[in-house]
């Protein structure tokens, strides 16, 4: 029966990140420097919150969009945060994850045969789901422009079919961000275009010198805004994205939305109310750890002659191979059978991430100075 199953569903395949993690997960005294998971626990108060919504029985449904105190939380802390406005009651919908609302977005705004553009080397969750669509994706090639999303390389990729454009940052793989003399020609170029641009910024308070920045400050009418928990709060496992679109958008948006999961688990939401208020700032001693751990590890790496550029943000590097004629799977794997380390291929992230690997530093800083002596007696050999 399998002959009967999507096509497009048989031709995608599991995330490159998630394989390579889970080929190595069993090796005995393997350091891994693979997964983007914070190694920090949820917040003392707001796991509390969570208990007491079992507690108090909050396990029913909520409004598809969340519970309006939540939405609201959401909403104040794009403004407080970012001073973009956005209504709680018609532009907030709480989300299963960034995942999901990524999910949602792609299935509301594509159609069979239009292009998405996209920065490579890039997040693996994409891709998939611009297929399923239907749609295709078009990669701006970003690896001679210091990782960087321009305007100009954007309208050299513009046709009749392109309907979104993908702005992740900072972003997973490389830690790159964007400023605001960036964001505004982006705006700048689309704002007489139909083309919507979904703006992922789950990485948004894990930026370190500079300011985050949202693009929906200068051209909210065609943005998508998607958010989270998981990296700002280290909340992976409670599932909480949030996604703001103006109302004409999201009042769609929301219907894919009800049919998908009916609505966010009520007592992640609640956890949620409990970090977007009395923990909007939860993020701020996590950025300063990470920040101590980038320094360290682009000391380490630039050390080793590593060519290699220094995140902005999030909490990964995206590390040129200094070898040639290998593929990035083969040295990956190399470095797991002889030194037993694992990082992530460059291939996962796109064709265009070939000849690079990615390594995550939200790990400690044990862990971070095993690895990389591991890395550097690899390297010696």
């Amino acid at each position: 029966m399998e002959h009967l199953i999507n096509k497009r569903v048989k031709e995608i395949e599991i995330s490159g990140i998630r394989k390579f993690f889970n080929l190595v997960a069993d090796v005995k005294d393997m350091v891994q420097l693979t997964i983007g998971q914070p190694d920090f626990p949820t917040p003392d108060h707001v796991k509390e919150a969570g208990k007491k919504a079992i507690d108090n029985n909050f396990t029913t449904y909520t409004h598809n969009a969340g519970f309006l105190q939540l939405r609201q939380a959401a909403a104040n802390f794009y403004q407080q945060k970012y001073s973009v406005d956005y209504s709680a009651e018609h532009e907030t919908i709480i989300t299963a994850g960034a995942s999901e609302a990524i999910d949602i977005t792609f299935r509301t705004i594509l159609e069979e045969g239009c292009e998405v553009i996209l920065p490579a080397p890039v997040y693996v969750g994409y891709e998939p789901i611009i297929k399923l669509c239907g749609a295709i994706p078009v990669y701006a090639d970003i690896r001679k422009n210091q990782f960087r999303m321009t305007a100009e390389l954007i309208e050299s990729l513009i046709t009749e079919k392109t309907r979104c454009i993908v702005l992740p940052y900072p972003s997973n793989p490389t830690g790159v961000s964007l400023n605001e003399t960036e964001l505004k020609e982006i705006a700048q170029l689309v704002i007489d275009k139909d083309i919507f641009i979904l703006a992922d910024e789950i990485y948004s308070e894990l930026v370190y010198e500079q300011k985050h920045v949202s693009i929906a400050q200068f051209i909210k009418d065609k943005t998508i805004v998607i958010n989270g928990l998981s990296k700002s709060h280290s909340m992976t496992g409670w599932r909480i994205g949030m996604l703001f679109a103006p109302e004409y958008l999201a009042k769609h948006i929301l219907k894919v939305h009800q049919y998908n999961v009916t609505c966010a688990t009520s007592i992640s939401q609640m956890a949620a109310l409990e970090a977007l208020t009395n923990g909007i700032d939860d993020a701020e001693p996590m950025k300063k750890e990470y920040a101590l751990r980038r320094d360290y590890v682009y000391n380490r790496l630039t050390s080793m002659n590593l060519d290699v550029i220094k995140p902005e943000g999030a909490f990964y590097f995206f590390v040129k191979i200094p070898r040639e004629n290998i593929s990035s799977f083969d040295f990956c794997m190399e470095l797991v059978e002889k030194f037993k380390l694992a990082v992530v291929p460059g291939s996962a992230f796109s064709e265009l991430g070939e000849g690079y690997f990615r390594l995550s530093y939200a790990y400690s800083m044990d862990t971070l100075k095993e690895g990389l002596d591991r890395l550097e007696n690899y390297l010696n050999r």
